[in-house]
């Protein structure tokens, strides 16, 4: 019986090789990157590699300083003030692509932030989540298929994803859905009580 090198050159064998090892380790043919397999950046400019936030409960939302939900950031650094402890992590990424609502530059988001609502969660810099220049992880979070909202495109300031401690996006939520909503807690809840 032939081996393999012996009916193929030695270098369409290790091509064979590397091709299928590819196919396996992209789970036969998913390529998306789960959600904490991005680096972005703080507020301050410096890179943060998400996957630091594996083992946390995490919550990315959109936000901007001027939109009529703003005042949900209330809410967030109310959620970060009780869970945080418990391993809840919000991530804010603010954006301006709805109605120009976050015109100001990193540095003035992060005033307003703090002189307004006390903001102590981790705020990442200005991102566009829509279109060809959406972030990679926006990229990523609009394709999963999720509850209550499913896949597509940011609808407006103040979208919520739910990571679960693995990374796993968990539910999506509406910008109207308040972060302190029943619902909302209850999930956040019972994540972190997961270990």
């Amino acid at each position: 019986m032939s081996s393999l090198s012996d009916l193929f050159p030695t270098a369409v064998c290790l091509v064979l090789a590397v091709v299928l090892a590819g196919a396996v380790s992209l789970g036969g043919g998913e390529k998306a990157a789960p959600a904490l397999d991005f680096t972005l950046k703080s507020l301050d400019g410096k890179d943060v590699d998400l996957s630091a936030y594996k083992g946390k409960v995490v919550m990315i939302v959109n936000v901007a300083s001027k939109c009529g939900l703003t005042p949900q950031y209330e809410q967030l650094q109310d959620l970060h003030e009780k869970y945080s402890g418990q391993g809840l992590a919000i991530l804010g990424f603010p954006c301006n692509q709805f109605k120009g609502q976050e015109p100001g530059s990193d540095e003035e988001i992060r005033k307003f932030c703090e002189a307004n609502y006390g903001v102590e969660f981790d705020m990442f810099s200005k991102i566009e989540v829509n279109g060809d220049g959406a972030a990679g992880l926006y990229k990523y979070l609009k394709s999963v298929s999720t509850e209550p909202k499913g896949p597509g495109e940011i609808s407006w300031n103040f979208e919520k994803f739910v990571l679960d401690r693995s990374g796993k996006v968990v539910a999506r939520y509406e910008p109207r859905t308040r972060p302190d909503d029943p619902a909302v807690v209850s999930l956040i809840e019972s994540q972190l009580s997961q270990q």
